[in-house]
């Protein structure tokens, strides 16, 4: 499966910021996915998971209460919404797919290239 997101760049503290994650994979109702991040100088770290139908959603404590995610099926599409964006969700946002979604939780699923997202002070 190929994975495209987009949606990254700039935007102020405060705002919201949404993230899209295009799949390849005609059956991607058959797939779990989720968003990863990694700032500079940091590791890869999980910000969220949704399972094959949208009914189960996990969130990272970091972004708990301010984040969505959420996916269409059908248009075969992934979002991440992160409202009250801060400075320190600053980093390249990642989209995995997975047999499930607990696989994409512990970093066994396939990657997408990134989109840098920047919020500024």
């Amino acid at each position: 499966v190929q994975l495209l997101e987009s949606g990254g760049g700039e935007v102020q503290a405060g705002d919201s910021l949404r993230l899209s994650c295009d799949s390849s994979d005609p059956a991607m109702n058959t797939l779990g996915m989720g968003w990863f991040r990694q700032a500079p100088g940091k590791g890869r770290e999980f910000v969220a998971a949704i399972s094959r139908s949208g009914a189960g959603q996990w969130y990272a404590d970091a972004v708990k209460g301010r984040a969505t995610i959420s996916r269409d099926n059908y248009k075969k599409t992934m979002y991440l919404q992160i409202n009250s964006a801060r400075p320190e969700d600053t980093a390249v946002y990642y989209c995995s797919a997975g047999p499930s979604a607990q696989a994409v939780r512990n970093m066994e699923g396939t990657w997408g290239q990134g989109t840098l997202v920047t919020v500024s002070s």
